[in-house]
Order: structure tokens, then C-alpha cells, then sequence
């Protein structure tokens, strides 16, 4: 079941907004509707979050993100359609339901730190559960337990204008985790901050994500802090989602010519990670088998290089024909496998940007493995320079010359 799921959401803002829907259902712009007094925020918006799932929501300023984020959490009701979240619709519940809601399975954090400056720290992180009547020693624990996630450990006394932004915002990212909801919604909760703090801040997002599997709907503006942090992404225009997928899906599969345009700038490198780039390498070695099995597969493949596995899938070593050669040649048994073999492991999911610098340090290709640290395929160093080059950004085109001048043959002759 998903976390949340909505379907055919509208949010029309104006008299009658339901005539909105209909004039929209018919045919009819944003534009025109404006004519009429009504503005058109969220049209027909469609999607679904999965438990344990960064989705980021991603758009201008007017595409519709800041609206749909407020109806997620019940504050704007939607014009139509329907909003579920678990298995709770909250399209239909009374104002008294969806304060309940929020309190127990939804909690915000804000773009700009929304923390109460006459309060502590720790007073801040717990303030959530305060409003929730739980009692002082248990909220006073949790907020404890939230500060030390993000790193907060022992500035519980201190006031919020003692901390710097950044500080602030993990105080506000505290005060989330604090509440202990299986649902964060992030509304540009990162945007206010430095370009270093803030790129600091994701990578934390993201491993208390992996950590405490919360399910977290992220709005932002900006493509590359969206590609860094989320598992998908909806693109918003207009009012409009014009497409849902993965970074990779969306940097290789543009569902338009807007998106198109939108990503044309974006450091794939950044994004793309190994296992877009990794390929099967042409045979392997159970770590069992000797020389003979070794040198029988590089002759078959005609390839230099094995890489060998133990019987659970995962990587033992890369062994090369020369050693293979000088093994059966001596008549030994054992592949030729050193007591520290060469081995340049990297995860699946490492940037391809941070590929070349292990690359570099290696002969062998990288061997690369899934999250359970099984072997997964092989990027050879030509391969991953063949992706370098497939990586850059299309140049701009060359300006047009400018125009020759018109030639006037009266003027000629006058000369």
C-alpha cells in the first residue's frame, strides 16, 4: 500500500472553483481561467509514494509544488479528487481528523526553520510532541534522541539564535524525527541555506532516510538538489505533473521538450551512478576452480582479465592471464590469488563522477556490487571513459554568421 497516493487532484482558488475543474475538464487553459477569476494551482495531479521512498516534487515558482505539499498534509482541501494517505482518505475528513492526522502521522519541516526563539533547543525539537500531550520525560528523551541524529548532541540548553543556519535546520529536522510520524514533508526545506550547508544537510537527510526508513515527500526548485536526493521525481509545470520517474529515467527518457530544456544543464556525472554505466563482464570464476578452468575461460572470452566469486556472489578478487599462464605452467592447483588481491570495489550506487579517481588508482576494472555487497557487473576503465565523453552536455550551437552586406551595383559604379 502506498504512503500516499493521490489521483486526479485539482486546486482551484476563486468563486466556484468547481466550475474550474469542469472548464479545465473541457478544454479550457489556466489562462483563460484567470480571465474568469479563478486561478488554477494543481490540475488533474496524479501519483503515489511507496513506503521508505524520497519523492521529490520539483518546479518553478507558479508550477503548483508549495500547493500540492499543503494539500498533502489537509491544510488547502482539494477542489477534486482524492488524497490518501496509508489507507486513510483525507479528501472527506473534518477539520478534527485531520489534526489528528497531522499530529500522529505526518510532520513538516519548514524552509525557513519555523522554531520558536524564546524556547530551547531542545524545547524546539520537542515541541511537536508537547502539542501531542505526551508527557515531559518521554518528549524530553525523544527530542534528546532526535537532536544526537542530526548531530545536535549537547546543544539541548542553547537558544535557537545561538546556532548558525545550518544548526537551525537540523533543530527543525529534529523536531520532525522527534515526532516519530512514518511520513516527513519537506517544503525547499534546504533552499535557505549556504550552497556547502546545504549540500551537507542532504547527505544527512538522505542516511537518516536509510536509517530510520522514513517516507518523505520533498518540494525544491532546484534539478540538482532533486536528482541528488530522490528515489523519484515529479516534475511540475503549470499546475501540471509532466512526468514521474527516476533521475536516470528522466535524464535519458524527457517526457517533453520543457523537461528536455530543464535538464540540459544538469552535471550528469553527479546523477548517474554506476550501475547506469556497469556491464556483465564476458565471463567470471567460482573462487573454487583452479588455473586450468581460469585460462580454459580467457581463451574461450579472449578477455585478460576474471573476476573471481565465492559461492555466496560476492567478490573475491580480479585475477589476469599472465598469472593464470605462470600458474598452470607450474602445475599448481590453487588459482594465483595474492593474500591482498587488487580489488577496487564500489557500490552500485556511487556517482560516476567519484568513479575515476578509484579508476585511476587501478589496473583492474571496477568491480561493482549491489547493496548486499554482491557482485552486480564490471566497469572496465574504456568503458568508463566512453561514458565520460557520452556524459557532457551537448555544446550550445555556434552563433550564425552575421549577414553579408547587399551589394549595390549603382554604388559600384559610382566608386
Amino acid at each position: 500500500m502506498p504512503a500516499i497516493s493521490a489521483d486526479g487532484l485539482y486546486k482551484i482558488f476563486g468563486r466556484r472553483p468547481h466550475r474550474g475543474v469542469e472548464a479545465l475538464q473541457a478544454g479550457r487553459t489556466r489562462e483563460e481561467l484567470r480571465e474568469d477569476g479563478l486561478t488554477a494551482a494543481v490540475i488533474d495531479a496524479s501519483f503515489s509514494v511507496e513506503p521508505g521512498e524520497i519523492f521529490v516534487v520539483m518546479g518553478l515558482s507558479g508550477s503548483g509544488k508549495s500547493t500540492l505539499i499543503r494539500m498533502v498534509n489537509g491544510l488547502w482541501p482539494a477542489t477534486a479528487g482524492e488524497l490518501v494517505i496509508g489507507d486513510q482518505s483525507i479528501s472527506s475528513m473534518n477539520a478534527a481528523e485531520l489534526r489528528e492526522v497531522r499530529r500522529r502521522r505526518i510532520s513538516m519541516v519548514f524552509q525557513h526553520f519555523a522554531l520558536l526563539p524564546h524556547r530551547t533547543v531542545g524545547e524546539n525539537a520537542a515541541y511537536g510532541l508537547e502539542v501531542s500531550g505526551v508527557g515531559r520525560s518521554e518528549r524530553e528523551a525523544r527530542a534528546a534522541e532526535a537532536l544526537e541524529m542530526v548531530g545536535l548532541k549537547g546543544w539541548g540548553g542553547y537558544r535557537p539564535s545561538d546556532l548558525s543556519g545550518g544548526m537551525q535546520q537540523r533543530v527543525g529536522l529534529a523536531r520532525a524525527l522527534a515526532a516519530g510520524t512514518d511520513i516527513m514533508l519537506m517544503d525547499e526545506a534546504f533552499s535557505a541555506l549556504d550552497p556547502l550547508i546545504r549540500r551537507d544537510m542532504q547527505d544527512q537527510l538522505v542516511d537518516l532516510q536509510q536509517r530510520l526508513e522514513k517516507t518523505i515527500l520533498f518540494i525544491t526548485h532546484d534539478l540538482n538538489e532533486a536528482m541528488r536526493i530522490g528515489d523519484r521525481i515529479a516534475m511540475m509545470r503549470d499546475g501540471r505533473i509532466v512526468q514521474v520517474g527516476t533521475s536516470e529515467q528522466i535524464l535519458n527518457e524527457p517526457a517533453n521538450d520543457y523537461v528536455a530544456r530543464f535538464i540540459q544543464d544538469v552535471d550528469r556525472s553527479r546523477v548517474l551512478t554506476a550501475s547506469a554505466i556497469m556491464e556483465p563482464p564476458p565471463a567470471t570464476l567460482g573462487s573454487g576452480q583452479g588455473p586450468r578452468s581460469a585460462h580454459k575461460l580467457m581463451r574461450e572470452t579472449q578477455n585478460p582479465w576474471l573476476v573471481v566469486l565465492r559461492r555466496d556472489r560476492t567478490p573475491h578478487a580480479v585475477i589476469w592471464e599472465e598469472d593464470v599462464a605462470a600458474a598452470v605452467k607450474d602445475g599448481r592447483d590453487e588459482l594465483p590469488i595474492p593474500a591482498e588481491p587488487e580489488l577496487p570495489l564500489v557500490d552500485a550506487h556511487t556517482p560516476v563522477a567519484d568513479l575515476f579517481a578509484i579508476s585511476a588508482r587501478h589496473r583492474s576494472p571496477l568491480v561493482v556490487t549491489d547493496e548486499d555487497g554482491r557482485f552486480a557487473g564490471v566497469i572496465p576503465r574504456v568503458t568508463l571513459l566512453t561514458a565520460a565523453g557520452a556524459l557532457q552536455p551537448d555544446p550550445p550551437p555556434a552563433p550564425a554568421p552575421p549577414p553579408l552586406p547587399a551589394f549595390d551595383a549603382a554604388e559600384d559604379d559610382a566608386r
